[in-house]
C-alpha cells in the first residue's frame, strides 16, 4: 500500500539526497555499518549513512521500546519485530530526513554523530543469514539451460511450469559485496575423460539473481499463503551465486548442486525494503499451465527491477555485458516462499531467498556467462578487447539494479561486486 513515504514530491535536507540515483528519501534501504569500531544498522541517505544506534540512543527512534536493535552487528533484531514496526520505523526515518519532525535536523551535534559520509561508512554483511534457499524461477534461463544439455525439445523438466524449483544452499559462505571470491577446486569431468580429476574449476561463472529476506519467522509445521509469504518478506538485496560450471556439470545428478554453488554467493550491502519497492510491484507473466491453488496470488507481487551485469578484467574498464528486469519471473519471491512452507518447513528471520539467475529473450539480457556465451560458442567481447566464455582470475563482476517509472522516485540498490583470485593450490 502507497503512503506519503513513497511522495516523489518529498525530498530530504540532507546534501546530495534529492535526486540521488539510488538513495533518496523514498527508498531507505537498511545495512550495517562501522566506522572502524563496533558494527550497528544505518540506512543510506544519499551520499550518507544515518547511524540508527545513535538516533536510538538519543531517543529519536525506538523501535522496541524494552530494548535497542539497531546497536546491533545485524538487522535480525529489528527484523523480528515484525511487519508494523517495520512500517512504523520507515515513516519516523522519512519524517525526519523529510524535516516535518526536525529534530535531528535542528540538532548539529546529533547530526554530526549520526550522518556519516558513505566513504567513511564500512559496510558488512546486513544480516545475519539463517539458511539459503536457490530457486530457479526464470522460464527463459531454465529454457536455455536446458535447450544447451538436453535439447530444445526436453529443456524445461516436466515439473517446471507447476513447481518452483529449488535447492537448500550454504549460509556459511554467504558474502557482503566487495570481496574476493577465491576459484573453487573440486572434481572435474570432461565428456571424454574417463575419470575424474581434482582441479581449480575451469568455467567459473556468475549468476544474476534477487534475492529476499525473510523477516518473519514460522513454526515448524505452518503454512503460509502467498498473501502471508508477501508479508513476511522484509526486503530485498542484489545476489551473485557463483557457479563453477564444471564442478556442476560432473556432481549435480541425481542430487543437484553441491560445491560447485557452496563456495560462495555475494550479496549487495544494502537491503531495500519491500515497503519501499511497493510502487514498482507487476504482474507475473502468462501461465503456460495452471498453477495449484496454493500458489494462487490476488495481488501482482513481481517486481518491476531493472539490473545489469558489469564485467571487467584486472586492471581494464568495466562493460555492461547484459541487461535484463526481474518481472519476467515466472514465480514471485511470495510463491517461492509459500511453496518452502507447504510442507510444514520452519521459516527463520534472515531467511534468504534466491530468485535463480534472471534472464530475458534476448541474448543480451541473459544472467549468466554459459548463456551469454552460449557453453562457449560465442565469446563475450570485453572493454580491453579480449573476450570471455567464463571467467578469468582478476575480474571483476558488479550486478546494479534499480526501479524507475513515471510518477516514482528511482530507487536504486546500490552494487554487488566480486573480484575473482586464484584458487588455492
Amino acid at each position: 500500500m502507497r503512503d506519503e513515504t513513497h511522495d516523489p514530491a518529498r525530498q530530504s535536507w540532507v546534501p546530495g539526497a534529492a535526486g540521488h540515483p539510488d538513495f533518496p528519501l523514498q527508498n531507505l534501504p537498511f545495512g550495517v555499518l562501522s566506522t572502524g569500531d563496533r558494527p550497528r544498522v544505518g540506512v543510506a541517505i544519499g551520499d550518507h549513512v544515518l547511524d540508527l544506534a545513535a538516533l536510538e540512543a538519543a531517543g529519536l527512534v525506538r523501535p522496541d521500546p524494552e530494548r535497542t536493535v539497531f546497536d546491533a552487528p545485524a538487522l535480525n533484531p529489528f527484523m523480528a519485530l515484525g511487519p508494523a514496526a517495520w512500517q512504523a520505523t520507515r515513516e519516523a526515518l522519512s519524517r525526519l530526513l523529510g524535516g516535518e519532525d526536525a529534530r535531528l535536523r535542528d540538532d548539529p551535534v546529533l547530526t554530526g554523530r549520526a550522518l556519516i559520509p558513505a566513504e567513511r561508512a564500512m559496510l558488512q554483511l546486513p544480516f545475519k543469514v539463517a539458511e539459503y534457499t536457490d530457486f530457479y524461477a526464470s522460464r527463459e534461463h531454465a529454457t536455455n539451460v536446458g535447450t544447451m544439455f538436453r535439447g530444445p525439445d526436453n529443456a524445461l523438466p516436466a515439473n517446471w511450469l507447476h513447481i518452483p524449483i529449488g535447492y537448500n544452499g550454504r549460509a556459511s559462505t554467504v558474502v557482503v559485496s566487495g570481496g574476493g571470491i577465491v576459484r573453487p577446486m573440486g572434481q572435474l569431468k570432461a565428456p571424454g575423460d574417463q575419470a575424474p580429476r581434482f582441479g581449480a574449476s575451469e568455467r567459473l561463472d556468475f549468476e544474476l539473481e534477487v534475492g529476499a529476506v525473510v523477516g518473519t519467522a514460522t513454526a515448524m509445521g505452518t503454512r503460509l499463503s502467498t498473501a502471508q509469504a508477501d508479508r513476511a518478506i522484509f526486503g530485498y538485496v542484489l545476489l551473485n551465486d557463483w557457479s563453477a560450471r564444471d564442478i556442476q556439470v560432473w556432481e549435480y545428478v541425481p542430487l543437484g548442486p553441491f560445491q560447485s554453488k557452496a563456495f560462495a554467493t555475494s550479496i549487495s550491502p544494502w537491503v531495500v525494503t519491500a515497503a519501499a519497492l511497493e510502487p514498482f510491484r507487476t504482474e507475473a507473466p502468462g501461465r503456460l499451465a495452471p498453477l495449484l491453488p496454493y500458489l494462487h496470488e490476488d495481488t501482482p507481487n513481481n517486481l518491476d527491477l531493472e539490473l545489469a551485469v558489469d564485467l571487467a578484467p584486472a586492471d581494464g574498464e568495466p562493460a555492461t555485458i547484459a541487461r535484463t528486469n526481474a518481472s519476467g519471473l515466472y514465480y514471485s519471491s511470495a510463491q517461492q516462499l509459500a511453496h518452502h512452507t507447504a510442507c510444514g518447513c520452519a521459516m527463520s528471520v534472515g531467511d534468504l531467498l534466491g530468485s535463480g539467475t534472471v534472464s530475458g529473450r534476448a541474448p543480451g539480457s541473459y544472467g549468466s556467462l554459459l548463456e551469454l556465451a552460449w557453453n562457449g560458442a560465442h565469446p563475450v567481447r570485453l572493454s580491453d578487447g579480449t573476450s570471455r566464455t567464463f571467467l578469468a582470475d582478476g575480474d571483476t563482476v558488479t550486478l546494479r539494479g534499480w526501479c524507475a517509472r513515471d510518477g516514482a522516485a528511482r530507487i536504486g540498490f546500490g552494487a554487488c561486486r566480486g573480484t575473482i583470485l586464484p584458487a588455492h593450490a
